[in-house]
């Protein structure tokens, strides 16, 4: 007598066999129903990443502008505004000593402002009464220097100081109206 083998069927689970879908419901279901809140919840530990000058109008050609082949007119900033800009601007784009900006797009104080001055956002009056407002908290809080940008350079100055700096400089602005 010969013996023939019969290949097996396949053994084939699915997670209702094995009970695990039911129990996942039935845990889901013991847990207390979520609060219903009015609007959607948004955690307070972050944001999400926005451009640095987001909270302002990108400058707009008008038709004239177009005719007379010129660039659109700034967008009118304060000195405060300027200084909070140039702030996001570093953070974004990164920051730099001893030059004004480099190939990867990193640029000192400077060159944050002049950035923010090219990209349509105050005029060079603004640019020059934040960078009167810089050398003021500069020159109160001791540090006396020839202009913000051999503070910017010194060895001992960090991007940190850089954002310090330019957020005591934005409060002094507004303080006077600037």
């Amino acid at each position: 007598m010969r013996l023939t083998l019969l290949p097996a069927a396949p053994l084939t689970l699915s997670p209702d066999d094995s009970g695990l879908v039911t129990e996942i419901e039935a845990y889901l279901a013991s847990l207390p129903a979520p609060a219903r809140h009015p609007v959607p919840y948004v955690c307070p530990y972050g944001r999400t990443l926005q451009p640095w000058n987001a909270e302002h109008p990108l400058p707009r050609r008008t038709m004239l502008d177009r005719l007379a082949h010129r660039p659109a007119r700034p967008v009118p900033v304060s000195a405060a505004q300027h200084l909070g800009l140039t702030s996001r601007y570093l953070t974004q784009h990164g920051w730099l000593q001893g030059a004004m900006w480099d190939a990867t797009g990193r640029v000192c104080l400077l060159g944050a402002q002049a950035a923010v001055l090219a990209h349509g956002y105050g005029s060079p009056r603004t640019v020059q009464t934040a960078r009167t407002q810089v050398m003021e908290v500069l020159h109160a809080t001791g540090r006396p220097v020839a202009s913000p940008d051999e503070y910017n350079d010194r060895a001992s100055t960090r991007q940190s100081d850089i954002h310090r700096l330019l957020e005591r400089a934005a409060l002094r602005a507004r303080q006077l109206g600037l």
